[in-house]
């Protein structure tokens, strides 16, 4: 994947391509606390985790911004500067909105190489100048039917304190300016998901309260050749992303995994996900109980544990339990083609985030975006609120990048410790999941003292509750960082050379002198063990000397 360099009010920033991310969506009333929320994973073998940052501003009349391509850098044209700009936090603004995507791809030559707005623009962009999710819409389809559009296929989650939306957009080929495109409103009472795979398929064509099309979105299919039905019968899906075995295995088992950990039927969609039914998952579902915050973030770390495709339980899991596979994700053997599972939580992660939006707190407040930088099982979602002036040291842009090591940045330090879990996973999780979940459930814990002392604040001097929110976003990221980097530490102590030290109390054990205690020396279990003798038991048998 190539580097991707975008420049906004004369800022740069170095972001990667990301085709296989996943977002989570969850409408207000499907909330513990009355939240909107949203996740996204960003991932990419060559994406550097960071907290973007883009203050909010003013500019003169006749102000016109450069426009780059994020995939590439690529220069692509200038559009005129808003006059005024927001505040915006990685993926959410001042005004709690925020966006997430997922790349879909669909019909290559769709693809408009003229055009000037990419998606990695309209998200970056639509949070600088909206205010709202139909804002924000508004303004990202303007945009390309304006300069035109030269990415592929993309579905966005569009979500502020009040509405979840997801948008999906295709570009109409050289020569033809513009997107088609639909938008829906997913039910406050409900749940969705996207994960590379479109997943608006009919959608109501009279109501625009809560679905949104480009006007020739149906037309435009018909000229191609995509459809030739009856208008009500149109699925855009259907029409810009025909559905493949990777688009089930890969992305739709996805959006089921998450279903199934809040539906009591998901078992319903399985025949569609083996390829056996091609009526598709719904776009969206009411979960069985209100979702929290802390659920997302386990959701983010899904490995399809417990179902059919849980990836531990084949010889790729290794002696460990592994649940990550690495390249190649499909392959062929004797002219049969193969592939492993993909689940949401992924080593190539560069950031994720949680959003959470609150219409019954100020925007100052209200807006948290809960972020960690690599693979999701590893991270540390941590509270970083959306009216922060500041990024943590931790996470600032120009903090290493992904071929220059840090020892004060997140990313290289999460990806130090999860690089030696990789290799001893059912041995090392445990030690990461407890300093995660007591980081974490801290954070969550402290929420509500930390947000009545902002609003205490907010009540007679906005300044100092913004900078009061500040320091703590800042403080919280740099005392997980640290503590992470301390869980390396002690990791490497206790699980070097294949050995697990003795421990009593969180310490580690001397002998009676006071000297090295000989350590714990674990096992194979006897299902990999088995394995290894049926592949080549016969050269490793023990004999018995004549």
């Amino acid at each position: 994947m190539k580097k991707r360099i975008l420049i906004l009010t004369g800022m740069i920033f170095t972001i990667i391509s990301s085709w296989a991310c996943t977002n989570l969506l969850v409408g207000k009333a499907a909330s513990v606390d009355g939240s909107t929320m949203v996740t996204y994973s960003a991932d990419s073998y060559s994406l550097y985790g960071e907290l973007y940052h883009w203050p909010a501003a003013t500019y003169p009349a006749n102000t016109w911004m450069d426009v780059r391509e994020w995939d590439s850098g690529k220069y692509l044209g200038k559009i005129p500067q808003a006059s005024q700009t927001y505040n915006v936090i990685g993926n959410m603004n001042e005004h709690q909105l925020c966006i997430g995507e997922t790349t879909y791809g669909g019909r290559n030559e769709l693809i408009d190489s003229t055009g000037i707005m990419d998606y990695g623009s309209l998200i970056y962009i639509a949070l600088q100048r909206s205010k709202s999710a139909r804002e924000a819409i508004q303004l990202m389809t303007d945009l390309v039917a304006t300069y035109g559009y030269c990415s592929s296929g993309e579905s966005f989650s569009v979500v502020d304190k009040n509405e979840v939306w997801i948008l999906e957009m295709i570009g109409k080929g050289v020569g033809n300016k513009g997107a088609v495109w639909v938008a829906v409103r997913i039910p406050d009472d409900c749940i969705a998901a996207h994960a590379n795979q479109s997943r608006i398929h009919r959608f109501p064509l009279n109501d625009k309260e809560n679905c949104l099309y480009s006007k020739d979105v149906i037309s435009f299919a018909r000229s191609k050749g995509y459809f030739n039905g009856k208008d009500n019968e149109f699925s855009f899906a259907d029409a810009y992303n025909p559905l493949d075995w990777s688009g089930l295995r890969f992305c739709e088992a996805r959006v089921w995994s998450f279903f199934n950990q809040y539906t009591d039927n998901a078992g319903q969609w399985l025949p569609y996900i083996m390829g056996e039914n091609p009526e598709p998952i719904p776009l969206y579902v009411k979960p069985n109980r209100k979702l929290s915050v802390k659920d997302m973030m386990a959701s983010m770390r899904d490995h399809y544990e417990g179902t059919p495709f849980d990836p531990t339980l084949d010889i790729g899991a290794g002696p460990f339990g592994s649940p990550y596979r690495f390249h190649p994700l499909s392959w062929k053997v004797d002219s049969v083609e193969y592939a492993f599972e993909r689940p949401t939580s992924t080593q190539q992660t560069g950031f994720t985030f949680v959003g959470q939006m609150r219409n019954y707190l100020p925007d100052e407040i209200g807006g948290v975006f809960w972020f960690g930088v690599d693979d999701a099982r590893f991270t540390v979602y941590t509270p970083m609120y959306s009216c922060m002036t500041q990024t943590p040291e931790c996470y600032r842009v120009g903090n290493g990048d992904f071929t220059h090591f840090s020892w004060t940045s997140a990313f290289w330090i999460h990806n130090w410790v999860a690089n030696m879990a990789y290799a001893r996973y059912n041995q090392m999780l445990p030690d990461a999941k407890t300093l995660q979940d007591r980081l974490e459930d801290g954070y969550l814990t402290s929420q509500q003292s930390v947000e009545q002392k902002a609003k205490e604040l907010l009540s007679t001097d906005k300044e100092q509750a913004v900078a009061f929110l500040t320091d703590y976003s800042i403080g919280v990221a740099q005392k997980a960082t640290d503590e992470w980097k301390s869980l390396g530490e002690y990791m490497i102590v206790k699980y070097m050379d294949g050995v697990v030290k003795k421990e009593k109390d969180g310490e580690f054990i001397h002998n009676e002198y006071g000297g090295s205690q000989y350590p714990n020396r674990p096992k194979f279990d006897d299902k990999y063990l088995r394995t290894i003798v049926e592949e080549k038991g016969e050269w490793l048998k023990e004999k018995t000397l004549q």
